[in-house]
Parts: C-alpha cells; structure tokens; sequence
C-alpha cells in the first residue's frame, strides 16, 4: 500500500509550473478534439466573480484558447451575483432552471450535477467563485494532466491555505476540516486517499466519461464521495494533483465547519455502508446540534442537514436525448 502511494506521489504530483507553455497546451488540446468547458458555481458572488471572469476570459479565452466556455451556475443568489458575471462575458444560468421538469434543490453540489447536462465540454474544470488571488493557473494547472495523459481522469488542486482574516492575512492554516475529519476517515477506511494532499479543494478539473457516471451529493459531502467513487471504479491512478502555490479565501467560523464536516461524515457513512466497510443498524440522524454562547448561558441551536444526493446524470433521460447516448 505504501508502495503504491509513494509511487502515485512521484508520478501523479504535479506543480503548475510545470505546465508553464500554453501556447502548446492549446496545440495538444486541439490535436486530441477536446472541448473544456470551465463552471464557476455561485451563491451570492457579486464581489469576486467579475474579476475571475474578466481573467480567465482575457488569458484562456482570448490570449491562449484553452476554455471553450466559461459558465457561472447560480443556486439563487440575492445580490448582483448573475448581472455582473453576464455584463463581464460569462454564459449565466439559475441551477433551478436547468432540467426544469426536476424538483428543485439547492446546494453547490446541484449547481455542479447541473453543469454536467448544460455545459459542453468533454473536460469540465470547476473553480470556486470566492478565491481572492485569482491566477490562469487555476484552471490550465488542473486541466493539463487531462489534455497530456489519457489515463487521468480526475485533477485535484492543492495549494497553501492562508484565511483572509479582515483586512490581515494568516500566514497558515485552512483544511481544517481535511486534517481533523476527513483525512483520518481515508487513512482508517481508504488509505491509499490519503494521497490526495487536499481532498475538499473545491478546484478540480474531470472528465465528462467520469462525471456522468457517478452520484452527487448537492451539498458539503460532494468532494468527499467523487473520491470514493471515482477511486471504487478506476482506483488511485485515474487521479491527479497540481500545486497551485497559494489560495486566499474568505475564513468561515467553527460551526460553518462543523455544518460542513456533519455533511461529510453523512456522506462517508453511507458510501462505507453500502461498500461494505461498516454495517449500520439503523438510520442515523441528520439533526446536528451545536452550542452559542450568550453572556452566562448556553443556547442549543439545532439544524436539519441532509445530504441528498443526484443519481448519475447519465441515467437522466433528457441527459441522454441531450448527448445522444442510446436508451
């Protein structure tokens, strides 16, 4: 097992430098008929989105044509989230809109799960809307393990986590959640995961062979269950990684954390009970409650988080009439 994840790290790490000659990317791209479409999924964005678009769009539209489209998907958003990043060049769509006849659900996992139906690409990158050190290399890093080997499938982004802390920066920290949850649950139950230096990155690039063959949780246990499943049907070299240096985003509390890290293990429970890696008695709960502080007394706030999950858009039939995918 060492052995294997050794050999991974040597052969499937990559930096972003290392992809540093666009010019032929764009060449093999073209030579192999990729389409790559990129999906920034948002929620209440309008502070951020304008610059990612403008700088994806400029360097890896125009400059280099690596992206084919560039596509905000939106769970709703009350702010000038949608206006801005249409106003800016971007292709815009409400998640509730797309396959309309579906009962709506938000989540960013359903903005994800959406983008696969709308969206053209044989690759589709995924980037988050709130990185505030926004750089090409987000995308080209992720992608060009794709366009090179054929025989990867999924690229994950890892990087620096510094938390943009009101107008200072922490000069470490972040993957909290990552280093207390869920890399010891890979290393007890999927150790060769363990590989995967940022499992929860919300940076990846896949291909849509992949995609549409796999379920998705629409909310925080989306990350989680691609690796598992990707890993249960083409094993630890289909993935990838890139370094990408250093990635600046907004901080979230410890019960935003908590929140997240309930919607992980819900997600974990499940897939290691139907793998048979653990026999649940019985339902568990998806009540989490949580303590707040208030002068000398302790209020119990109590939230409902349930991980629903798509099934493989693969087997949606207006995906198939879509793609043409025989019946």
């Amino acid at each position: 097992m060492q052995m294997n994840i050794n050999h991974w790290l040597e052969h499937n790490t990559y930096h972003h430098s290392y992809f540093w000659d666009l010019k032929q990317m764009v060449k093999h791209k073209e030579k192999k008929n990729l389409k790559i479409s990129l999906c920034i999924p948002t929620l209440n964005e309008e502070k951020t989105i304008a610059k990612e678009i403008v700088l994806f769009k400029s360097e890896l539209m125009n400059r280099y044509p690596l992206l084919d489209e560039i596509a905000v998907i939106d769970s709703g958003s009350e702010d000038k989230t949608l206006e801005v990043a249409a106003n800016f060049g971007a292709d815009t769509y409400l998640a509730s809109d797309i396959i309309p006849n579906l009962e709506a659900k938000k989540g960013k996992g359903e903005n994800l799960w959406k983008a696969i139906y709308q969206l053209e690409g044989d690759v589709i990158v995924y980037v988050d809307a709130d990185i505030k050190n926004i750089h090409p290399r987000f995308v080209y890093g992720l992608v060009a393990p794709l366009i090179y080997r054929d025989e990867v499938k999924y690229v994950k982004a890892f990087y620096d986590r510094p938390l943009a802390v009101s107008e200072n920066v922490r000069v470490s920290g972040g993957g909290r959640v990552t280093e207390i949850l869920t890399r010891p649950i890979f290393s007890l139950f999927y150790p060769e995961l363990t590989a995967i230096i940022q499992p929860l990155s919300g940076e990846y690039a896949v291909r849509r062979e992949v995609l549409q063959e796999i379920p998705f949780p629409i909310g925080y246990g989306v990350e989680t269950s691609h690796l598992i499943d990707v890993y249960n049907k083409y094993g630890l070299e289909a993935f990838a990684q890139t370094d990408l240096d250093k990635r600046v985003h907004r901080n979230q509390s410890t019960q935003a954390l908590g929140k997240m890290a309930f919607g992980i293990l819900q997600t974990f429970l499940r897939r290691a009970g139907d793998q048979g890696k653990l026999e649940l008695k019985e339902e568990f709960s998806t009540i989490l409650r949580q303590f707040q502080a208030r002068a000398d007394e302790y209020d119990l706030l109590e939230r409902e988080i349930k991980e629903d999950e798509r099934p493989p858009m693969i087997t949606i039939p207006e995906y198939r009439e879509k793609f043409n995918i025989p019946g």
